[in-house]
C-alpha cells in the first residue's frame, strides 16, 4: 500500500502524525520549517547542489541516476538511525519543497516499511501559503493587553513571572531571539529568518486560548530585522496597555545587568553607538566611551536612554494613542518589587478579563 496524500495543515491536523518529517536539505530546514518538523535529508546541501548542476549542465537523465543512488543512501541511513526505533503503527507525515520526488521516494519507502505514511501535497509551499493567509491575510480572534514602559523597566522579566502565575503571554523578543532595541541582538545567536519567525510566531498563536487575553511587550512594528506581521500588528496597536514606571537611575542600573553581554563586548557596544537614529557627535562619542572605560555603565545607561530611547518610546505612545488602564511604579533592580507589580498586572488582566471583550474590527 502506498503513501496517502494530504492537505491538511493546521495544528490539529499536524497532530495527528507521529512525526512530521521535513526531507529537504538542511540549509531549506534552517530557513523554515513546519513547527516540530525533524530534519532527515534525503539530499545534502552538496548533492543537492551537484545534482542540479549536472541537470542543468550535462543530463536529466544523469542527475536523476545521480540523485536516486543519494537518497536511497540517505534514507537508508534514516532507516538505521532516526527511524530505528518506530513501531509497526508509525504514522509520519512526509515533505519537500512542493511535494515532488523527494518526498514521494522517502514516503514510498516508508509505505513499504508498512508505516501509515502520508505525503503532505503541495510541500513546504502548501505549508508556507497557510502562515501567510493566517498572519498576513487574515484577522486573529485575539485580545491583547500591552506590557508598557521605557526601556529598564523590566518587561520581559516580568513577562515571565506573569507566565508563571498562569496569565496568557506571547513573548515576542523571545519568539525573535532579540531583545527588542538597537544593543538587543543576542551574542552568537543570530535571528531566524522572517520565515522562521512566522512560523513560531503562528504555533505560538494557534496555542492560546481566545477565549482570554494575552500579555504581550509593547513592541514597535520591528523586532531586530523581524517584522510583525499585518494581522498581528493591528491587534497590537489597538490594544490596551500597563505602564510600568520607574526612575532613570534605577532603570539605568537594572540595564548593566540585563546587558552584561553586551558591555563585556566593547566593539558591539561601539557599533551599537553608530546605529542609533539621532547620531551621537564625536564629543558625546567621546564621553560615553570614557564612560565605558571607567566602568560607568549605569550612567553610559542613563545617557543613551536620555537621547534615544526615552524619546522614542514618548513619541511611540503619543502615536497609538493606546488606552492606559493601569499604572505601576517599581524599582525594577529589587526582585521583591518586580514580584509585586507581576501581581498587579495579573490583577488588572484578570479584570479586563472579566469585562465584555473587545469585538475585532
Amino acid at each position: 500500500m502506498g503513501p496517502k496524500v494530504t492537505d491538511e495543515i493546521s495544528r490539529e491536523a499536524l497532530a495527528r502524525f507521529d512525526m512530521v518529517i521535513d526531507v529537504r536539505s538542511p540549509s531549506e530546514f534552517t530557513e523554515d520549517h513546519v513547527p516540530g518538523a525533524v530534519n532527515l535529508p534525503v539530499l545534502t546541501d552538496a548533492e543537492r547542489a551537484e545534482v542540479g548542476t549536472i541537470y542543468v549542465q550535462e543530463s536529466r537523465f544523469k542527475a536523476r541516476r545521480i540523485g536516486a543512488a543519494y537518497v536511497a543512501r540517505n534514507v537508508a541511513r534514516h532507516l538505521e538511525t532516526a527511524l530505528a526505533d518506530k513501531p509497526g503503527g508509525f504514522a509520519p507525515l512526509v515533505y519537500c519543497w512542493r511535494g515532488g520526488m523527494r518526498s514521494n521516494a522517502m514516503a514510498l519507502i516508508l509505505a513499504q516499511v508498512g508505516w501509515r505514511t502520508s505525503v503532505l501535497a503541495g510541500g513546504y509551499r502548501t505549508y508556507r501559503r497557510h502562515v501567510v493567509e493566517r498572519l498576513y491575510d487574515g484577522r486573529l480572534g485575539l485580545d491583547f493587553v500591552l506590557l508598557d514602559g521605557q526601556t529598564g523597566s523590566a518587561k520581559t522579566e516580568i513577562l515571565g513571572l506573569l507566565a508563571a502565575r498562569d496569565v496568557q503571554t506571547l513573548d515576542l523578543e523571545g519568539l525573535a531571539e532579540h531583545r527588542g532595541s538597537l544593543f538587543g541582538a543576542l551574542k552568537g545567536r543570530p535571528q531566524p529568518s522572517q520565515k522562521l519567525f512566522e512560523s513560531r510566531l503562528l504555533a505560538a498563536l494557534d496555542a492560546l486560548d481566545p477565549a482570554r487575553p494575552v500579555v504581550a511587550e509593547a513592541e514597535s512594528s520591528k523586532i531586530g530585522e523581524r517584522i510583525l506581521p499585518p494581522a498581528l500588528w493591528a491587534r497590537l496597536a489597538a490594544a490596551p496597555r500597563i505602564e510600568l514606571a520607574a526612575e532613570p537611575a534605577a532603570r539605568a542600573r537594572y540595564l548593566v545587568g540585563a546587558y552584561s553581554d553586551l558591555i563585556a563586548d566593547r566593539a558591539a557596544l561601539d557599533e551599537g553607538f553608530l546605529r542609533l537614529p539621532v547620531h551621537p557627535s564625536r564629543e558625546r562619542l567621546e564621553n560615553w566611551r570614557a564612560l565605558a572605560d571607567a566602568g560607568r555603565f549605569a550612567d553610559l545607561a542613563e545617557a543613551v536612554m536620555a537621547l534615544h530611547y526615552d524619546p522614542a518610546y514618548e513619541r511611540a505612545r503619543k502615536k497609538h494613542g493606546r488606552p492606559l488602564v493601569g499604572r505601576i511604579a517599581l524599582d525594577p533592580c529589587r526582585p521583591e518589587e518586580r514580584e509585586t507589580a507581576a501581581d498587579v498586572v495579573a490583577d488588572l488582566v484578570a479584570r479586563l478579563d472579566a469585562a465584555p471583550r473587545r469585538r475585532e474590527a
